[in-house]
């Protein structure tokens, strides 16, 4: 199973940058789906990105626009940029990998990093 490991994350003022780092401990195939998932307390976890094993990407509504999704096969990372962040882009933010096959989230059956927290001021 892979491990994922999150950094980057921290503090930033609303209309800020912000740029978000997911390592995997082993290799990723380059037809595994990668994303980005973020929960706050309370609230269900929402998909924020993805990357497909061809390349394509898919964003939700809230932040198409503003951030972008990434991925670096040679050194295993997942990367995202959050730009023109707002106040309710605070939360716990997860990367994930699974089989792009099984669907478009990885549930039960992807590897799940521990989250890094983003919190964004006013």
């Amino acid at each position: 199973q892979v491990q994922l490991r999150e950094s980057g994350g921290g503090s930033v003022q609303a209309g800020g940058s912000l740029s978000l780092s997911c390592v995997a401990s082993g290799n990723i195939h380059s037809t595994d789906c990668m994303g980005w998932f973020r929960q706050v307390p309370g609230k269900e976890r929402e998909g924020v990105a993805r990357i497909n094993g061809d390349g394509s990407s898919y964003y939700a509504d809230s932040v198409k626009g503003r951030f972008t999704i990434s991925r670096d096969n040679a050194k295993n990372t997942l990367y995202l940029q959050l730009n023109s962040v707002k106040p309710e882009d605070t939360a716990m933010y997860s990367c994930a990998v699974w089989i792009c096959a099984l669907g478009s989230d990885p549930g039960d059956f992807g590897s799940w990093g521990q989250g890094a927290q983003v919190t964004v001021s006013p």
